[in-house]
């Protein structure tokens, strides 16, 4: 009995309540719904998920320090309309196209943390500001226009299912959930970043570098936000301007939602993954039961809600 409760500790990492809350959901909309449980939903399930989670991992980043990034949605957004411009309308190699997407998501992160580590703008601020910034960027690269129609292999990424299960940009999110996982559980670095969150101050005077893993995180997340562009990319054949507007806020209820302090120093990337299958899940299930989108919204809010007040009252 205990060797299994320090087990399940050990994997779950206090995640335990919102895990609990995904079961309890799965068994109610199997009830409730006629093809909620069957394989074909749950893999549409991982389809619809995949750009949350990557941007809920680099999120998770972000808070554990303490932080916020509001500007995931728009870098995606950047991300995907570099790719689309050099690919579509400067003939360059999809390959190449998409890394330059990404080091202009990279660049984007490095302004951000630059902001808050070296000038100490708040994270709210430096990342609202980088989140208009962004998005008329993206919108300048197209003069506001969709592009569409990329090389077949590249939307082949999310429509040829292996095993009959997963896709590839679907493995892409699981492979970076599970390297990210073993960071922060296992590195020096990933224990850097709990210190900071807890505490900047002792963090910087026990020899932890807080500038430029900052700066590092805010980069790290841009990165990731820039990749989810890519996948979404992948999965639509077109890039938009106006892609990922709002997505910082479902990031940021994931987070929450599994669990992670919004004061920093305190949550686990297990339960950023059971907060993103808790939306992904839900909003599934409300689809079924024929709810409609705005009601969505409202049961979304107040899930959320619900996570933080569990959360104030632990503290208590």
């Amino acid at each position: 009995m205990l060797r299994s409760r320090v087990g399940a500790s050990f994997l779950f990492g206090g995640s335990t309540g919102p895990l609990i809350g995904l079961l309890l959901l799965c068994f109610f909309l199997s009830f409730t719904t006629d093809s909620f449980f069957s394989l074909r939903n749950f893999v549409n399930i991982l389809d619809q998920i995949t750009v949350l989670g990557i941007l809920a991992v680099g999120m998770t980043f972000v808070i554990l320090i303490g932080g916020i990034d509001l500007s995931v949605g728009s870098i995606l957004a950047l991300c995907g309309m570099v790719m689309g411009y050099f690919a579509k309308e400067l003939g360059w190699s999809m390959e190449a196209a998409i890394a330059v997407g990404l080091f202009a998501s990279a660049l984007a992160g490095l302004v951000s943390g630059s902001l808050i580590a070296f000038f100490r703008v708040p994270a709210f601020i430096a990342t609202l500001a980088m989140m208009s910034a962004a998005r008329g960027l993206a919108n300048m690269v197209s003069d506001g226009h969709q592009i569409i129609s990329f090389p077949a292999w590249f939307n082949l990424m999310a429509v040829i299912r292996y095993g009959g299960v997963l896709t590839i940009t679907v493995g892409i999110m699981l492979a970076v959930f599970v390297i990210c996982w073993a960071y922060l559980k296992f590195t020096s670095g990933g224990r850097s970043l709990y210190a900071i969150g807890g505490n900047a101050e002792v963090a910087r005077l026990a020899g932890i570098k807080v500038k430029l893993h900052t700066v590092g995180v805010y980069v790290f997340a841009a990165v990731l936000s820039g990749v989810a562009g890519v996948l979404l990319g992948a999965r639509l054949d077109s890039v938009q301007p106006q892609a990922g507007v709002s997505y910082e806020l479902d990031a940021i209820a994931a987070v929450v939602i599994g669990g992670t302090s919004l004061s920093g120093g305190t949550g686990s990337l297990v339960g950023t993954i059971i907060g993103v299958l808790i939306i992904g899940v839900l909003r599934n299930g409300l689809n079924l039961l024929g709810v409609s989108p705005f009601m969505q919204q409202v049961v979304i809010g107040l899930v959320i809600a619900l996570a933080v007040s569990i959360e104030a009252l632990k503290k208590k």
